[in-house]
């Protein structure tokens, strides 16, 4: 791969993940203060990812792979999402604000696997050169994590425009990006419940799958409301405090290749899990105080808690399926994980959140202890269930 292309495909993903983090993270917080949104029309909100996660890969399989070339629809894409992203500020009624971040959310999930499928196309060792690139997507989304906390975007439309300005500059640049043909083929959506089916063999692999869709419950209660917690207990510049989060992302991810086959999935999956437990009573014993240890230990421990569990889940359902359903299996699994199960865990997120409010205060000890409950049943289930030796 030519120094040039690395360089485009670079800045390519540091724009596609700093569009995301610039208004997702505190989306919330923004309905909250502007839109006077309950905890249900934030989870409402949230779950708009989820349904447009479930409906990408059938898109990117049936229409971008088979009929135009990856850069030129990525491009119109992004210009048609920034009008949406620009629109969402425009109202004031948390149902219109729904349909528009849905819309959105419909035109900018297809474009995570395009700029994958740009990115693998120019490539000549996919293994080595790819992690290189792709850190400039973890890169993208601090930096804009960064500058919504330091400018005090977080309840204002600001966070929004600066989204809407680096989609209008990746949809012209994707353009001028490296040609990627379609391929012509049959989609890659069409049999990926076929195909991948065939892990369900595996008890283990279904144990697993089963505990992962689970665990995407509390995952939810973390997206949808960390920020505006955090926010309104009073910890300063709390977008730019979480960005803590996505640098312990990035230093946990390098440990994944050196523990994976030393200590086994198992182990691995388990701690991930318990970091998922320990993170939310972290979150319940530590509100009282804005700036305590506890606040920062739960939000450094989503490395832990995310590469542990789904960074290591994508790696074992790759070894499980193998090159013949490989890319149907990881289409399964994150169907099932950010589209299924985080669309049940934002609204039940969402419901939690009102259901536990006095006075319009929150009672956020016993929000955060239901998360931590949940994630701590499916521990439960994990270990009593799951046996790769003697079910695999």
């Amino acid at each position: 791969m030519k120094t040039r292309t690395g360089v485009m495909l670079s800045a390519m993903m540091f724009m596609e993940y700093f569009i995301w983090s610039a208004w997702y993270v505190t989306m919330g917080t923004y309905m909250i203060s502007r839109l006077q949104a309950t905890g249900i029309h934030v989870g409402a909100a949230y779950s708009a990812l989820a349904v447009a996660t479930m409906v990408s890969p059938l898109f990117v399989g049936l229409v971008a792979d088979r009929f135009f070339p990856a850069q030129k629809i990525m491009g119109w894409l992004h210009l048609l999402g920034a009008v949406l992203l620009i629109a969402a500020t425009k109202v004031t009624a948390n149902q219109t604000f729904y349909w528009i971040v849905l819309a959105y959310s419909l035109l900018y999930m297809p474009t995570i696997a395009l700029s994958n499928n740009i990115a693998f196309y120019q490539m000549d060792d996919a293994g080595k050169q790819f992690p290189w690139i792709r850190v400039f997507g973890t890169v993208g989304w601090i930096l804009a994590g960064l500058l919504v906390g330091y400018l005090n975007f977080a309840k204002t439309a600001n966070s929004f425009y600066l989204a809407a300005g680096v989609s209008v500059a990746l949809g012209l640049f994707s353009f001028f990006l490296p040609n990627t043909p379609p391929k012509g083929s049959a989609a890659q959506g069409g049999n990926m419940m076929k195909d991948a089916g065939v892990l369900f063999r595996s008890k283990a692999y279904l144990i697993f799958f089963i505990a992962a869709v689970l665990v995407c419950i509390p995952l939810a209660f973390y997206y949808s409301f960390a920020n505006s917690f955090l926010d309104e207990i009073g910890m300063t510049n709390a977008a730019g405090k979480m960005i803590l989060g996505q640098v312990s992302e990035g230093l946990f991810i390098l440990a994944i290749p050196f523990l994976f086959n030393r200590i086994g999935v198992k182990k691995m999956l388990l701690i991930g899990m318990g970091a998922w437990v320990l993170r939310y009573i972290c979150f319940a014993y530590g509100y009282g105080q804005p700036e305590s240890w506890l606040l920062y230990s739960g939000i450094i421990l989503h490395g832990v808690c995310y590469d542990f569990f789904f960074v290591t889940g994508y790696m074992y359902t790759e070894k499980k399926a193998g090159e013949g359903i490989k890319n149907g299996a990881q289409g399964l699994f994150t169907f099932a994980t950010y589209g299924l199960g985080m669309f049940v865990g934002t609204w039940f997120a969402g419901f939690t959140v009102d259901r536990y409010q006095v006075g319009g205060a929150h009672l956020w000890k016993s929000v955060w202890m239901v998360p931590a409950g949940i994630a701590f049943l499916v521990l439960l289930y994990f270990v009593f269930f799951f046996s790769e030796k003697k079910q695999a």
